[in-house]
Parts: C-alpha cells; structure tokens; sequence
C-alpha cells in the first residue's frame, strides 16, 4: 500500500509547480470557506472588477486612455447600481410584503378548493389526504412567518452590513479596475517563474469562464426585463416579484426553469383561476423559456462550457450548500476551473511496480 501511494505522489506531485498550484487551491478554499463571511466585501468587489474588466478592455482597444476607460465603466456600474437600489429592489421589497400579507387569504381559498377534490374526484382524493395537506400547507406558513418575524427584528445589523457593503464595494471594484496592471505584476513576482501549468489553466479560465460569468449576468437582466414586460402587459400581480424569480432561475441549469413556474402558476390561479387568462399566461412563460434556451444562451454562450448535466447539478448542491446564493452563482465556473487543473495535471512517468519474488518464482 506504501508503495502505490508512493508510486501515486511520485507521478502527479513530481512537478514543482504542480506542488505549489495544489498549496494555492487549498489554501485559497480553505480562506474562503473559514472567512468568507468577514472577506464577503473584498471577493465581492474582486469578482465585479472580474465581471467590468471586457468592457475596460473594449474601450482600451477604442484607444480610450486607461484612466479615462475605468472612470466611464466604473460611472455606468455606479448608475446601474442606484436604479438597482434606487428602484427594482423597493418595488420587489413591497411586493414581497404585500404577498406576505395576501397569503392567508389565498391560503383561504386554496383550502376551499381543495376541499372540493373529494367530491369532484372522489376515487383518486380523500378527504383524510386533503386535510393532512392542509394540516402541512399551515404548519410550513408558520413557520414562514416565525422566520420572517425573527428577520425583521435583526434587521438592524443586516442594514449594517448592507451599508458597509454600499460603501466597500464601489471602493474595491475602482481600485481593482484602475490597479489592475500592478496588482497582476505583484502576484506574479510571488509566483513560480515557470508557469506553464498555471498560464493553461488561466487561459482555460479566460476563455471559457469570463465569458459564461458575463453571459449568465446579461441572461439574468434579459430574461427578467422581459418576464417583467410580459407580466405588467397581462397585469400579472406581483410582476416585479416574479421577474426577479424567473430571472435568477437561470442560474440553475436544468431546475431553476421548472421551479420558477411554480410561483408563476400558483400567483395566476388565484388571480383569475383556471380561465382564459390563466392559459394565456403559461403560454407566454413558456415562450419566454423556450427562447431563453433555443436563442439567447447560444448565442451569449457561443464558447459552450463542456461539462456533463450531472457534473452541473452536483457542482450546484455542493458549491450552492457551502456559500449560498454565490456558490449557485459559480457553481459553473468553479466546476470549469476543477476540470480545467484536472486536465491540465501534469502526470508523470508512473514508476515500475516491483513485483514480489514470491510470485516471480511461482
């Protein structure tokens, strides 16, 4: 057993540079995962400045002066940011409480509709089976409400920490994007002088990884202008709330789609029922889908990232589990960089097996 772990070390780990980027990568997980929440600000600024540098780079190759380039992106993320503030987030906000105070009456009548299934349906539903529905539909809106009371009355530090965050963040990203050059050159001087595995990885990560963080945020902002378009026109209750839905579903492959037609189709039954309005509405989600998946994602994703479904779905449980809405966010990209260093390994001469004289002999 020794000996093939020996024999194992020998071939991944005989590369020097091999030794210190597997030091890097755990110990940049292991900061991250330890003290993510006291560096939240530093990688949130970090990965903004990552997602604003192709626009600085574009206006660079205009011949638009460095200084000049980062003082127009970083105004136009100021701006995006004040009607993100300033707007979409109180008009989500009220209509969240808004629905939060309309659920028991929907709940009201949801438990009315129900009740009639048994008589409607009476082979397929009880009456035993839609009580115990109902007995759990109100244990859960419970404790909704439990949880939404105990977020309210620690809203005062949760202000803190946006405020911190408002005033943190804008700095970072600046100073990133105008310092770029200088904080690249410092890194490199820390690291190995030979950086052949290194520079693969990095120019997997650029080609591939760059483009899906931007793409997946222009999808989100598409995808939720439109839903919200869709929804005022139909005057869809809630059409701030279910964009923003909609929109965030992208994130997740597979599943984000068919979760987000959950809230879609429950706020259209109450709102009309089962009528021609409702009909008219999934229709229209289910357009707004299909083209999300036929149109827009081949063409802002035209460099594919190449990984399994399965590979996805298990990268967004994990990375999703360890850090949340984040680790969601880059489950993808994180996946990418493992199947990037993985590929990228280098492996060396596997060294000859000594086979026992006993079996030599034999």
């Amino acid at each position: 057993m020794l000996r093939i772990f020996q024999n194992w070390i020998h071939r991944y780990f005989s590369d020097e540079e091999a030794v210190v980027l597997a030091v890097l990568l755990l110990l940049g997980f292991a900061i991250v995962i330890s003290f993510g929440d006291r560096i939240a600000p530093l990688l949130t600024g970090l990965v903004l400045a990552y997602l604003l540098q192709g626009l600085v780079t574009r206006l660079r190759q205009w011949q638009v002066p460095h200084k000049l380039s980062v003082w127009i992106v970083f105004l136009l993320f100021l701006g995006a940011l004040g009607a993100l503030i300033g707007v979409i987030i109180p008009l989500v906000w009220k209509q969240m409480f808004t629905l939060f105070n309309e659920l028991p009456r929907m709940f009201i009548e949801w438990r009315a509709l129900l009740m009639h299934l048994p008589e409607r349906y009476p082979t397929f539903v009880s009456e035993d089976q839609v009580e115990r529905v109902i007995q759990t539909a109100s244990g859960e809106l419970g404790l909704f409400g439990q949880w939404l009371l105990s977020q309210s009355l620690a809203s005062v530090p949760m202000l803190l920490t946006i405020l911190v965050y408002l005033i943190l963040v804008p700095i970072l990203v600046f100073f990133f994007l105008m310092d770029n050059q200088q904080i690249s050159e410092w890194l490199k001087a820390r690291l190995p002088r030979e950086r052949r595995l290194m520079n693969n990885i990095a120019t997997e990560m650029n080609q591939q990884i760059a483009n899906y963080i931007r793409g997946k945020v222009l999808e989100i902002v598409i995808v939720g202008t439109v839903s919200y378009i869709c929804f005022a026109v139909l005057k869809v209750n809630y059409a701030a709330l279910l964009a923003v839905i909609v929109g965030i579903s992208v994130l997740v492959p597979y599943i984000g789609a068919t979760v987000a037609t959950i809230p879609v189709a429950l706020i259209g039954i109450f709102q009309w029922g089962l009528g021609n309005e409702f009909m008219v509405l999934m229709i229209v989600y289910a357009v707004i889908q299909a083209l999300d998946g036929n149109v827009l994602v081949p063409i802002l994703f035209s460099e594919a990232v190449n990984l399994h479904p399965v590979a996805i779905i298990a990268a967004v449980l994990i990375f999703g589990g360890l850090w949340g809405f984040w680790g969601v966010f880059f489950a993808i990209p994180l996946a990418t960089l493992f199947k990037a260093v993985l590929y990228a390994w280098p492996r060396g001469v596997e060294a000859d097996i000594e086979i026992p004289q006993e079996i030599e002999a034999s």
